[in-house]
């Protein structure tokens, strides 16, 4: 059964909110120190003075709220997504997958330019904002997956898209490799996992350069990979009970991950952050690290590639094509870890560019 689902977060728990970030307990700080040893205090009081004093947040629930929103149960499981039809009526239906530590809001700028051509599907990961912790264990890509699936099979879709970065990069490929029958095309704007068996001759110094960087990812993992696959229920003590701690652990990833140059508004990252604090989803998100141990399975569609200069790996196509059919492939020359917040009008471009060779007759 599916649900229509309106965000409605009560006023008492938006009161405690700014309670809590008035009585913030603020710790100590090396002289001189900067970013070294991670978020500086300076930037973690001004962004929690601003949620306190001036950011609205019935501004942004409304905002959201102004799509169709719903929520179904698979696999035992809530799971809540916005489903915005386009006007064209053959248009092509397309699930859009969120990563770590985005959501939903992610894509508020895109959806404009994206309805356009698609039926947009865009869920909240189990575990993750309005679809509500997670559980039991096993949550990882390769469920999801099927669950993503059986949401586009009850939604009365039998041929789509899908596109993802960070998480729903992985999402997007492993629900690829479950029902090919179904999936026309993936379009990723993150690859970081290198292909097993994989060959490195005839590469350029900066094909090997973007390999020495993905090896050394995988290999010297940061440390929020380290304590969300190890100790995610240590780190959830800490982060369901501190706004600011929550907004730290947030806003660094938005610091250290996107382009320098890009100008996510305060205010999409301060909604993206009150969503993993008002649904208490800090504990249950940090989960899918722990539970996921192993890369997608092969994708057996097509496969388009945005490549965005300052993402945290960078793929390269020639490696990338031992094992993917590479349908499309475009280098950017400005855009990160959060594509459709930082350029929009590019991600958005690609997608449909992607799509739009692929069913061209």
């Amino acid at each position: 059964m599916i649900e229509p689902f309106r965000i409605d977060v009560p006023q008492a728990e938006l009161d405690d909110l700014a309670d809590r970030l008035a009585r913030t307990r603020w710790p100590d700080e090396l002289p001189g120190v900067g970013w070294d040893h991670g978020i500086p205090l300076g930037r973690v009081r001004e962004l929690a003075d601003y949620w306190r004093t001036a950011y609205d947040w019935r501004e942004h629930e409304a905002e959201l709220n102004a799509y169709p929103q719903f929520t179904t149960e698979i696999d035992g499981q809530n799971i809540h997504f916005l489903h915005v039809r386009s006007a064209r009526p053959d248009a092509l239906p397309l699930i859009v997958t969120h990563g770590w530590p985005g959501s939903v809001v992610e894509f508020l700028d895109v959806i404009g330019p994206l309805s356009e051509e698609f039926h947009l599907v865009i869920p909240s990961i189990p575990g993750f904002g309005f679809s509500g912790p997670t559980r039991d264990r096993g949550w990882d890509i390769r469920r999801i997956a099927p669950a993503w699936a059986e949401l586009m099979r009850r939604l009365g879709y039998d041929r789509y898209g899908a596109q993802g970065g960070d998480w729903g990069s992985g999402i997007s490929l492993a629900l690829g490799a479950s029902a090919p029958g179904h999936v026309v095309g993936v379009h990723v704007n993150f690859l970081s996992s290198l292909p097993a068996g994989h060959t490195e001759t005839g590469l350029s110094d900066d094909d090997l350069a973007r390999l020495e960087q993905s090896k050394r990812f995988l290999a010297q993992p940061s440390p929020h990979r380290v304590l969300q696959s190890t100790r995610p229920q240590t780190l959830a003590y800490a982060l369901t009970d501190s706004p600011v701690g929550q907004l730290a652990w947030i806003a660094e990833k938005f610091a250290e991950w996107a382009d320098p140059d890009s100008e996510i508004g305060v205010d999409r990252v301060l909604t993206d952050v009150a969503i993993y604090w008002l649904t208490g989803t800090a504990g249950s998100s940090a989960r899918l690290h722990r539970e996921n141990t192993s890369p997608p399975p092969p994708c057996v569609p097509p496969l388009g590639v945005a490549v965005f200069p300052h993402e945290v790996v960078l793929p390269v196509r020639s490696v990338v094509e031992q094992a993917y059919t590479v349908a499309h492939w475009t280098e950017f020359e400005r855009g990160g870890h959060f594509a459709a917040l930082e350029a929009p009008d590019l991600f958005a471009a690609d997608v449909r560019a992607f799509f739009g060779n692929l069913l061209r007759p």
